[in-house]
């Protein structure tokens, strides 16, 4: 039986240097394609002398010609801190390469899967999320370039379902921590257990009772990998995500306690546009792809702060 062939964009990226790790041991023949704008060549290291595994440096807002069976389109800035330094750009990358991808797949009759996020709901006034809700997004805000983008990129992916055919699974991705992060890239648990391993304050933007569901890196890509598997038919959107809902005071404070840092917590002001409450609704996940996180944040964390821990003693 001929191997797949599978393109990950943004494939030395967090998310996508776990997914490439997947993909290889099931005995697919994978293509990483990422510029490195925040991806980081480390993510895959362990895998440049594989057989089946190939790195392509390529920024998706440009056509890209390769024959593939599946394309999972995970190329962007995800972090406020990365896709605000560059917005126009941030917007290119979700909209061109949205278009460029699925153009791919046309072409080549492929299966395509985009990662979305719990970000196109914005500020929610339902919680928990579900998909059928269509969010509350300020489209002139600071987190715009993404946030729009992201549902842009929804858009163009279901007129190429309903007008081309083109085989498509759309993912709704919310927070997911996990080995790998990078140290700067200003998301909450990266940030908190950074700072409380260099015995530096903790700062909490707001006052600490706005609240997040935390998906350790691991089911996050189980789920990913179920929906590009699931049977024809089913294009999403779903919610991939945990439903634990912690503040972010709770969260600092388990990971004070973790690593018994000395660090004081530092309150600053609410970054704007910023969501008071965020929880997915997982229950089409269960229904459709059998699919729910094992992993629990006490679990989690402390692979996460092993990881760090390591990473801050070698650089």
């Amino acid at each position: 039986m001929r191997q797949k062939r599978i393109l990950v964009t943004g494939g030395a990226g967090f998310l996508g240097s776990h997914l490439c790790d997947r993909l290889v041991a099931n005995g697919s023949d994978v293509i990483c394609l990422d510029n490195f704008f925040t991806g980081d060549k480390k993510n895959i290291y362990q895998l440049l002398d594989k057989p089946n595994f190939e790195l392509i440096r390529h920024d998706v807002t440009f056509p890209l010609y390769v024959e593939v069976d599946e394309i999972y389109n995970l190329a962007c800035p995800a972090s406020p801190v990365y896709y605000q330094k560059d917005p126009i750009q941030t917007t290119k990358v979700n909209v061109l390469g949205a278009i460029n991808m699925l153009g791919m797949a046309k072409r080549v009759n492929a299966k395509i899967l985009q990662a979305s996020t719990s970000e196109v709901y914005g500020d929610p006034e339902e919680h928990p999320q579900k998909e059928s809700y269509w969010g509350r997004v300020n489209p002139i805000g600071p987190r715009s370039c993404y946030d729009e983008g992201k549902r842009c990129a929804e858009t163009l992916f279901f007129d190429y379902y309903q007008q081309n055919q083109v085989n498509i699974r759309v993912i709704r991705i919310f927070n997911t921590y996990g080995p790998r992060m990078s140290i700067d890239d200003g998301r909450v648990v990266s940030n908190f257990i950074v700072q409380a391993l260099r015995g530096e304050d903790i700062t909490i933007y707001g006052d600490g009772s706005q609240t997040r569901s935390f998906c350790y890196v691991d089911d996050l890509i189980d789920g990913m990998w179920r929906m590009m598997n699931a049977p024809d038919g089913f294009p999403g959107p779903v919610n991939l995500g945990n439903q634990g809902e912690f503040t972010i005071l709770e969260l600092a404070e388990k990971i004070i306690a973790k690593t018994g840092t000395k660090s004081k917590i530092i309150k600053m002001p609410l970054p704007e546009n910023d969501p008071v409450r965020r929880k997915p609704d997982t229950t089409l996940a269960e229904e459709k792809l059998g699919w729910k996180p094992v992993h629990q944040l006490d679990e989690g964390l402390d692979k996460t702060i092993a990881y760090f821990k390591k990473t801050l003693e070698t650089n």
